[in-house]
């Protein structure tokens, strides 16, 4: 993977704008401090500038030469209440209608974005992954080869050979439980956004299952879901229907599928679900000391992502770093 002085040298050579929509929680101002101290990235707060700068004064951070902007004072906002009409004109939003939406700090963020504004939006740190995806998917939308909004996280450790090790899994956040055709784009997209990270991709469809060695639709389904991401993907290793133990042991692989090109080296992981898939990357991280950075939103227009609750304020500088670098 890429260290986050490589991805800040990309940045530098062209920096971007991320909006923060949360502006007075400390672990943002925070991880604004930082980000104002450097020369790549400059965040945009959302909120009321005086309340801003008093919860930035009582947490001792230092936010001086930050751009701050209240909805409640925003110059441009009859362009942006017309923007949000056309865009949700199917629905036959009305620009009184409008005006709830826009007012509220992450669909205000989310139009930022939209307008020019700013090349990213990172938020969540006090609200659900669906109050950041929902105006995202409304305004932003999905690119135009894509159909759904998945998610990956990007898992670094480092390793006893020197360096890090580097995983990439999918879909742990977003889709419930996806067929074998969004299994498959979120494969592809889990395979482009590892590739941008600095891995080179071999993509285990994880399942009860080696090739046949076990029955039953899931298996059927992962089976399906491997062989159209072989078709979209030609150029990239990818196994399954195939077993962890299988995916990650050469010992085991040895035994289950001593022909796999990924069996026993699978650093990419496509779950069958989002039980198994926020399962297995929290094990990952809580037994396996994986420093876990995600979920990265895929598959729309412009980086949008989502904080934990529970973030740090470091999770928040690294992940605005990650953000941007997608733009």
């Amino acid at each position: 993977m890429y260290g986050f002085g490589q991805l800040i040298d990309i940045l530098k050579k062209n920096p971007k704008k991320i909006v923060l929509t949360e502006g007075t929680d400390s672990r943002i101002l925070e991880a604004s401090s930082r980000l104002l101290a450097s020369n790549f990235l400059h965040p945009i707060l959302i909120g009321n500038p005086q309340e801003v700068y008093d919860a930035a004064e009582e947490s001792g951070y230092n936010i001086r030469g930050s751009e701050i902007i209240d909805p409640n004072d925003f110059g441009e906002m009859d362009k942006m209440i017309e923007l949000f009409c056309e865009l949700r004109k199917s629905k036959g939003m009305t620009p009184e209608e409008a005006k709830k939406y826009v007012y509220q700090n992450n669909y205000f963020g989310t139009m930022l974005v939209k307008m020019g504004y700013a090349d990213a939006l990172l938020g969540g740190a006090t609200y659900s992954t669906a109050d950041t995806v929902r105006p995202a998917l409304q305004l932003i939308k999905t690119k135009p080869e894509n159909k759904i909004v998945s998610s990956c996280f990007i898992l670094v450790r480092p390793s006893a050979t020197g360096g890090n090790e580097v995983l990439a899994m999918g879909d742990c956040s977003i889709n419930i439980k996806p067929n074998a055709e969004e299994l498959s784009e979120i494969a592809e997209e889990t395979i482009r956004c590892a590739q941008r990270f600095g891995i080179d991709p071999k993509v285990a469809f994880l399942s009860y299952s080696t090739l046949g060695s076990g029955a039953g639709e899931d298996v059927d389904k992962m089976k399906k879901a491997a062989e159209l991401t072989k078709e979209r993907c030609p150029d990239v290793p990818i196994e399954g229907e195939i077993q962890f133990d299988a995916a990650v042991s050469p010992r085991v692989a040895k035994k289950k599928c001593p022909d796999s090109e990924v069996g026993g080296h699978a650093n990419t992981f496509i779950f069958p679900d989002i039980n198994a898939g926020n399962i297995g990357y929290k094990i990952a991280q809580r037994m396996g000391n994986f420093e876990a950075y995600g979920p990265i939103l895929l598959g729309l227009n412009s980086p949008i992502n989502d904080l934990s609750r529970g973030c740090t304020a470091a999770e928040v500088y690294s992940m605005a770093i990650i953000t941007a670098a997608l733009a």
